[in-house]
């Protein structure tokens, strides 16, 4: 298991030395996902503390290219430098390119600590030498044969199901990377826990969950007649438990709903709305579709009630550390989750939050109803809620991977 320190303390701005990063996320950039919010924002924390980052990305593909800092609202700062490896046709021709590139920039700032949430680059990198080798910290999200393995039932695409080949060759860079990484951060202490359990124990490993940056706290009461408003924020996909969230709403007629979020380009928008349709929620939940990153805590603004419904599965009970839990901390008011392990690692039954059993549509309607009949619980909770913001702040999380920066330059 992962020791209980293995969750670094917060230290305080500037009590580490500067180190000189190069973080790389192979994708478009700006990117609407949550990937690009917390790449974004965890390069902006870790540069507003004093280090120097790079963040190598792919080029924007939208017509006018968007301006990072502009796209996800963080002001530009001198040590903070984007920069955009040329794109190529094709998908394997653009990875390869991406690869040498990193290859190129590593050889070039022998001095530089790697750092990552991609694990093919971390893969590759670590596959050099070791008197070549790069010094990486590697940011797991999910133990990558086992999330690869289960993610196509819980898009409901079992047509997608992975070769046996392919999870032999995801468990291989898992070790490697395991083995040879400088440091390695899991983001929630259940995934640390696995990764320890299935390759062994290692030195320098971290727990880092993920954050959010200060909301502005909604001090209005709502006027008297209104009904409450209990509100979702983030992706449709069926594990994440948005079908359950509009069926409670449908076993709580006093209640009014809102979803912030649902990409149009995917079908789950239309399987929420047929849904809602269904159950005849038209009149009284509404589905606002994408959200500028910076806009999300704006539009919660307008909720009484948080709801994070996922359902259970190994990467909701073990591997998530979901951004939308951390905005929802730091606006005040207060939330119902699914009762997970990893959601438990944050919140506290009746202290921070509601815990309910994930899956279960009338448990989280008694929950939804039970906040909004009684005002008092409902400021007990959202008080602490917000109480526990502070620690999970993006600073906060550039704090507590500085000894893994630290570890890594070490090395």
């Amino acid at each position: 298991m992962v020791p209980r320190h293995a969750s670094v303390a917060l230290s305080d701005r500037g009590a580490h030395s500067r180190v000189t990063v190069l973080y790389f996320a192979d994708t478009r950039f700006p990117i609407e996902r949550a990937n690009g919010v917390q790449t974004m924002a965890t390069c902006h924390a870790l540069a507003a503390r004093g280090h120097d980052v790079t963040l190598i990305v792919r080029p924007d593909t939208t017509p006018v290219p968007r301006d990072p800092f502009t796209f996800y609202d963080w002001p530009a700062i001198d040590r903070l430098h984007i920069e955009s490896v040329p794109a190529s046709h094709g998908t394997r021709r653009r990875r390869v390119r991406f690869l040498l590139d990193a290859l190129r920039r590593v050889h070039a700032h022998p001095e530089a600590v790697v750092f990552t949430r991609d694990l093919g680059v971390a893969a590759f990198l670590l596959q050099l030498p070791s008197d070549r080798r790069p010094r990486v910290v590697y940011e797991s999200h999910g133990i990558a044969p086992a999330v690869t393995a289960e993610m196509p039932a819980l898009l409901g695409k079992p047509e997608l199901a992975p070769s046996p080949r392919k999870l032999r060759r995801l468990d291989r860079r898992e070790q490697r990377v395991w083995t040879r990484a400088a440091a390695y951060v899991a983001i929630t202490r259940a995934l640390g826990d696995d990764l320890a359990t299935r390759y062994g124990p290692r030195p320098n490993l971290f727990v880092v969950p993920d954050g959010a940056r200060a909301g502005a706290v909604d001090g209005r009461h709502r006027a008297a007649g209104s009904p409450p408003v209990a509100a979702y924020a983030g992706h449709l996909y069926p594990w994440k438990g948005v079908d359950v969230f509009v069926r409670a709403l449908a076993s709580t007629p006093d209640v009014h709903g809102l979803i912030v979020g649902g990409h149009p380009a995917e079908a789950d928008g239309n399987r929420v709305q047929s849904l809602v349709r269904e159950l005849g929620l038209e009149g009284r939940l509404a589905m606002t579709g994408v959200v500028a990153p910076g806009e999300v805590q704006a539009r919660l603004g307008a909720a009484d009630i948080l709801v994070l419904p996922n359902t259970a599965s190994t990467i909701s009970e073990r591997y998530t550390s979901p951004l939308k839990l951390f905005e929802y901390l730091t606006l005040g008011k207060p939330i119902v989750a699914s009762d997970l392990p990893a959601i438990r690692e944050v919140l506290t039954d009746t202290r921070t939050a509601l815990l309910v059993p994930p899956g279960d549509v009338a448990a989280l309607s008694r929950a939804i109803s039970r906040l909004a009949s009684d005002p008092r619980l409902s400021a007990e909770l959202g008080a602490a809620a917000l109480a526990l913001a502070p620690s999970f702040s993006w600073d906060a999380r550039a704090a507590r991977l500085e000894p893994a920066l630290e570890a890594a330059r070490a090395r």
